[in-house]
């Protein structure tokens, strides 16, 4: 029996709450409500990344191991050229595997801007794309519009048009597409919905203002907490609802029988607690979306989806379950989290912390052992 196709769409800065299957009246994301509706889905509701900031989690869910133990400890360090990952493992089991977006874990120049086409056009070797053999993406830049993409297919440096999260499905749309006859592993990674929040989205896509945006009852009320939470939202939204529209698109083209996974990186603040950014241990940065469609689903598990405590970190795991054809089945009753070391980057968290969520409690401690007070 032919081992399932199995497809990643993991995004940057969407934390769980912002869906609307998950209630928020802002997002507009029908192609994920959807998803989540497919009697097929299963929704882990209380997922959450082991280490909310992109390098880490990127690192963590690509190796299935925490930082620093698979090689990144520092934010600007690159995942090691010898790392085994995911698609190191498939490949090994018969698996064609391909990569397309946002790479995010490799060596990247610390004086160029992080926003822009300088951080856009860091290369990244062959040597250095996890074992994937295709690779066709970029490092970072956070061009959320005309991305800059190299990789396998064209020579150099090539800039596409359009919005990246459509550029980056069509391209992963395209090696679907190609009759194969062994098992197909991607990864489709999308920069949005992360800042700039101001940057344009597609003619036609809605953006709604500001006054009109819902706040959490978290977010405190009046003052520059409450003005610069609607600004950044209203552009969040509006990117959540275009990289809807292109993740839509693309599960249009593949194939019904196809394992889909969607999930985020970490979450972001907005406001709530009164911070912003990541990188802090509260639900907004820690908790992420994270639907299956199409998985071997376990019979007798001890919790239902939408409790299980679930990690990134498990999504190598479960590929593996999935192409021997078994259900995968949560180790544990608690997930780990963590930042492992303090990113020096404004408003972004200010310290180091570890700790453990499950479906009904956090516990998080400061690095001298005392108690981090959550406040939630």
């Amino acid at each position: 029996m032919r081992p399932p196709d199995i497809l990643w769409i993991v995004t940057t800065q969407w934390r769980a709450q912002a869906c609307g299957y998950a209630g928020d009246p802002n997002a507009r994301t029908p192609a994920l409500d959807a998803l989540a509706a497919d009697p097929r889905t299963l929704n882990y509701a209380q997922a959450v990344t082991p280490h909310p900031f992109g390098p880490f989690a990127r690192a963590a869910l690509l190796t299935g191991l925490p930082c620093p133990e698979n090689g990144v400890l520092d934010y600007w360090d690159a995942l090691p050229a010898g790392a085994r990952t995911v698609a190191h493992t498939l490949s090994e089991r018969g698996y064609g595997t391909a990569y397309f977006g946002k790479w995010g874990v490799g060596e990247r120049d610390r004086s160029a801007p992080l926003v822009g086409e300088a951080a856009a056009r860091v290369p990244v070797p062959p040597e250095g794309r996890g074992g994937f053999a295709h690779w066709v993406g970029f490092e970072g830049g956070f061009l959320l519009n005309d991305p800059w993409l190299h990789g396998d297919g064209f020579p150099g440096w090539r800039r596409a048009q359009g919005y990246q999260s459509d550029v980056v499905c069509e391209y992963a749309a395209q090696w679907l597409a190609r009759p194969v006859e062994q098992p197909r592993f991607a990864v489709v990674s999308l920069e949005a919905p992360h800042p700039p929040y101001d940057a344009p989205t597609p003619t036609g896509m809605p953006r709604p203002k500001p006054e009109d945006i819902l706040l959490a009852p978290n977010v405190p009320r009046g003052g520059e907490v409450d003005a610069r939470a609607r600004r950044e939202l209203a552009g969040y939204y509006a990117h959540i609802a275009a990289t809807d529209a292109a993740i839509g698109r693309l599960l249009a083209c593949v194939p019904a029988e196809m394992i889909v996974v969607v999930t985020s990186v970490h979450g972001d603040m907005h406001g709530a607690q009164g911070r912003f950014r990541k990188g802090w241990p509260h639900e907004e940065s820690v908790r992420v979306p994270l639907l299956v469609r199409g998985a071997p689903k376990a019979d007798g598990a001890t919790l239902p989806p939408d409790l299980e405590p679930v990690s990134l970190l498990d999504l190598p795991a479960m590929a593996l379950a999935w192409s021997e054809g078994r259900p995968w089945i949560c180790p544990r009753d608690r997930a780990a989290i963590s930042m492992p070391s303090v990113v020096g980057l404004p408003h972004q968290c200010d310290r180091v912390w570890r700790g453990w969520r499950s479906a009904t409690e956090k516990r998080v401690f400061n690095a001298d052992g005392s108690e981090w007070v959550l406040g939630e």
